[in-house]
């Protein structure tokens, strides 16, 4: 683990997504849930919120403007986190990440492997941790 702090929160890319698509504030579900967590994510969910606004149309583009909006707000932490040679995002994610924010199943299920707890969406409402935090 290359992070220094255990009470991160690394956020994906299809978690700020979830405003527009659900209409759940994440900022508020984090400090209900983590009130004592540090909310990060790093340049490439950045960079990926980017290309879904400029190169999507609809509610993506819409969602990922919002999305964009909360990442780049003074509640979040960007942090530069260079990819490793032929690493993916999520293969980054988890080498980075303590806590995990994520929709993703897939990603779910590798942060779960290696013993990572993941914070997910549950019944489309609000916000709820997997996994034991330490």
């Amino acid at each position: 683990m290359e992070s220094g702090d255990k009470r991160e929160v690394f956020i994906d890319t299809n978690f700020f997504m979830i405003p527009f698509q659900f209409n759940v504030d994440i900022l508020e579900e984090f400090k209900r849930i983590l009130p004592n967590y540090k909310l990060v994510t790093t340049d490439f969910v950045i960079n990926e919120l980017k290309g879904l606004k400029n190169n999507s149309k609809g509610k993506v583009r819409m969602a990922a403007g919002l999305g964009l909006r909360i990442a780049q707000s003074d509640d979040i932490e960007i942090r530069n986190i260079p990819l490793e040679d032929g690493e993916s995002v999520d293969d980054a994610l988890i080498r980075v990440s303590n806590v995990l924010a994520t929709n993703d199943a897939n990603l779910r299920k590798k942060a779960k492997k290696e013993g990572i707890p993941v914070v997910i969406l549950r019944q489309r409402k609000y916000l709820a941790v997997e996994g034991y935090l330490a």
